[in-house]
């Protein structure tokens, strides 16, 4: 069995030396090392591969050494800024408190500003939040003084304990549980070290994820604010699109008095969204709710535990059986996308829909040779789609319909309509490609799909409905090519 270990090493010779001996005189073998002294110059990760006595063995004496520090430790850097009178020895009564109460400077700056007080701003090293609490109150005494959000501090200001200062801001942001504590902080260094590979920044993926995160939290509740349009495709029959801030659009097709919904949005939203289909939909409660996903990214299908009847293509529901088995889906198994699905299930509160809710509909037999290959017929109401699937270009299992009668197309992530998104999801879609390099399994291959799909679209006036951005509006002539 394999486990991820967060060791805090002191900083000085050998002390990776005496956790690899550890691990060595037990027989468990080191897969993965990730440490980066810019970063954090005392959090190393560790990928180690045994059995289970002997990663138990580990445990235990990695914590007698003093390197595993239990999630509710206090130890921490607070940056304290403190408004001193720019004189002689102003800032000398304050070192004095900082010694009494034995606390290590890791960071100090202050300049002069024409002004008569200097904001003299330290990181403290704390062991014990009472010790901070008495030594705030002491200092009060001599001048203001406040302690400043680390995760929202102009710049870095120290690289000691970084990695659970930066957790811990991304659980205050999005109000997770304690245990999401790891996976983040797993995942985040796994996110930095393949950046960082490539030339980026760390801080800079550090900023990407926290400012995700942030964005996530600010779209919920009364700021939930989804653009909402209606397009009339019969006198009986109507699209009506929810495009939200972040994630996938909702696309709800009535047809009489039949309902279908197409793809949903982050689990993150389930209340906000929950009050909108109620709205729209005063029947919402006593219908029975059936939805169809164009592919098994999070984004899609985090709501999906609220429908009775999800419909989907073979591969996508096997991507859904995966998930439910806690084994990794599509997304997962891709070593370069992994980290950022984890973080992204655990910000947004991802869980996947019980088996017996999904229905295979459609697959293509064999090995897919084409782009775009045709495998069955959808016909709801007035509607009758064909039924197409990708070559796996953005996500094995993604899926298109056309209905070429009422020129309506349903296309997923394979063609989004960039040009039509909103401000927020134009902020919101700049991150995953950054985090995971790119949002394709195969950019090449997508493009290619893309192009496929627009060649299957004969004359005349058609509506696309990709998954972010607006609905497309498009013109097919007898003497052009799409």
């Amino acid at each position: 069995m394999k486990k991820t270990y967060i060791t805090t090493m002191p900083n000085h010779i050998g002390a990776f030396l005496k956790a690899s001996e550890c691990f060595a005189a037990l027989g468990v073998n080191i897969t993965r090392v990730s440490y980066n002294k810019p970063v954090d110059s005392h959090t190393l990760f560790i990928d180690a591969e045994g059995s289970e006595d002997q990663l138990k063995a580990a445990d235990e004496q990695l914590a007698q050494i003093g390197y595993l520090q239990h999630s509710d430790s206090a130890k921490g850097i607070v940056l304290v800024e403190f408004q001193l009178r720019d004189v002689p020895g102003s800032v000398t009564a304050v070192l004095r408190i900082i010694s009494e109460y034995r606390l290590n400077i890791s960071y100090i700056s202050s300049q002069e500003n024409g002004s008569e007080y200097q904001a003299f701003k330290m990181g403290l090293f704390v062991e014990d939040e009472a010790v901070l609490r008495a030594f705030l109150a002491r200092v009060e005494t001599l001048c203001p003084v406040r302690v400043i959000d680390y995760n929202h501090s102009e710049k870095v200001y120290d690289n000691s304990i970084f990695y659970r200062s930066f957790v811990s801001g991304l659980m205050q942001t999005l109000e997770l549980p304690e245990e999401s504590r790891d996976v983040l902080l797993v995942n985040s260094n796994m996110i930095m070290q393949l950046l960082d590979e490539k030339g980026l920044s760390p801080y800079k993926t550090f900023e990407s994820i926290s400012r995700f995160a942030e964005l996530l939290s600010a779209c919920r509740g009364s700021a939930f604010s989804p653009r909402i349009s209606r397009h009339k495709i019969t006198e009986n029959t109507q699209i009506t699109l929810i495009e939200p801030p972040c994630g996938s659009n909702t696309a709800i097709l009535q047809s009489g008095n039949e309902v279908l919904f197409i793809d949903c949005g982050y689990a993150l939203y389930r209340r906000e969204m929950e009050a909108l289909f109620r709205r729209l939909l005063p029947a919402w409660d006593g219908m029975r709710k059936r939805i169809f996903i164009t592919h098994a990214d999070l984004d899609h299908c985090g709501l999906l535990p609220m429908f009775d009847e999800v419909l989907a293509s073979a591969k996508s529901a096997e991507c859904l059986a995966l998930e439910y088995e806690g084994k990794p889906g599509f997304r997962e198994q891709n070593p370069v996308h992994q980290p950022y699905i984890s973080i992204c299930k655990t910000l947004t509160r991802y869980a996947p829909p019980k088996p017996e809710k999904v229905q295979a509909l459609w697959d293509v037999p064999g090995e897919q040779e084409t782009p775009l290959a045709q495998m069955g017929f959808f016909c709801f109401g007035e509607m009758c789609f064909e039924v197409f699937q990708g070559a796996g270009g953005h996500l094995r299992g993604e899926t298109v319909l056309i209905d070429f009668t009422h020129h309506v197309a349903f296309t997923g992530d394979i063609y989004v309509n960039v040009h039509g998104m909103t401000r927020e999801q134009a902020t919101y879609n700049q991150y995953a490609p950054v985090l995971m390099t790119s949002v394709d399994t195969d950019p090449a291959l997508c493009a290619e799909e893309r192009r496929a799909v627009m060649q299957r679209l004969g004359v005349g006036q058609w509506q696309i409905f990709g998954a972010h951005g607006m609905k497309k509006d498009y013109q097919v002539s007898e003497d052009k090519t799409p």
